[in-house]
């Protein structure tokens, strides 16, 4: 979801100067951030940034010192029950009656809410793959269908926006990568909005659009992780050609294209372009008869920016 397409769609969550302040310290300090509808948002910081602060004053666990929280409009402060009936959240491990099978788990939640239909058991139990698992006991359930059942749950009264804390926490490559495909599909056929929190920066950076990045309680950055670009965004470059050098001098002279650096023993040479440019650089090459056999991007990774944000803190 690009940031054009963000304006046209619904702000289901809005955090609007929040602090927090326990025994004279300040955990997080005037904050302020929007999540749409269908957009899967991460909530990255090192550890001790404010993530789970701000997660437990979102869905009422803590109280605001400051500030408000709107969902839907709808404001924590003053409109609470109406407020939090927009929201389905897993905070740490989502717990169930082990004995009982993950149907009749559901079907507890389902006596303390108004207006869930059986219909809608076997929706979300479909929606995050254990249809057929519903009526086996949660003792024999894995981790990761436990997460998937907590997952269901809170989607049983058809929120606006999931909040979830480290909902990988703890599962194995198989799992995490099954999380993320129903999240994905969550967020797409359903259009809930999703906010979740995680150490696994590679994991955040495949699953979600956008990423908001704390540090000692304030905002530091919101970043799009939008594969596309504009053409007038630029790429860093690595050739591979028959003749580094000859490849060097010809690109000199396009004002167009930067070179970064040369290993002419390895026939390669890194260069700073404009993407519209790319195509006349090769073919500026190929007019010189110079060969290319290989051009790689260099991207920074999410744990390299991340790295950058929050002055060198590693994410815990």
């Amino acid at each position: 979801m690009s940031i054009h397409e963000l304006k046209t769609y619904p702000t289901v969550l809005s955090v609007n100067q929040v602090s927090k302040k326990i025994g004279g310290k300040l955990l997080v300090n005037r904050l302020s951030f929007d999540i749409h509808k269908g957009e899967i948002v991460g909530l990255l910081g090192p550890n001790g940034a404010g993530k789970t602060t701000t997660i437990r004053m979102i869905v009422g666990l803590i109280s605001m010192s400051e500030g408000d929280i709107f969902v839907m409009d709808k404001s924590i402060r003053r409109n609470f029950t109406e407020a939090i009936a927009h929201i389905g959240g897993i905070i740490e491990n989502p717990e169930f009656y082990r004995h009982m099978s993950g149907y009749d788990n559901l079907k507890q939640y389902q006596r303390m809410a108004e207006g869930i239909t059986e219909e809608r058991i076997m929706e979300v139990a479909k929606l995050v793959g254990l249809e057929q698992a519903l009526h086996k006991r949660v003792k024999a359930y894995s981790l990761g269908m436990r997460q998937r059942l907590g997952i269901a749950q809170a989607l049983l009264h058809r929120p606006s926006i999931l909040i979830l804390d480290e909902p990988t926490n703890g599962l194995d490559p198989a799992g995490i990568r099954e999380m993320r495909d129903y999240l994905k599909q969550i967020a797409r056929d359903e259009g809930i909005a999703i906010l979740v929190s995680s150490h696994l920066l590679s994991e955040m950076e495949l699953m979600c659009s956008r990423v908001i990045v704390i540090q000692q309680g304030e905002l530091v950055t919101v970043r799009s992780l939008e594969e596309h670009q504009s053409e007038t965004e630029y790429a860093k470059l690595k050739l591979r050609v028959d003749d580094a050098v000859r490849a060097k001098e010809r690109l000199q002279r396009m004002e167009e294209v930067i070179i970064t650096g040369i290993a002419p023993e390895s026939k390669e040479i890194a260069v700073t372009v404009r993407e519209c440019y790319i195509p006349r650089m090769v073919q500026a090459l190929g007019e010189e008869r110079i060969g290319l056999y290989r051009m790689e991007e260099s991207r920074e990774s999410l744990e390299d920016e991340f790295l950058k944000w929050t002055g060198g803190n590693y994410i815990a």
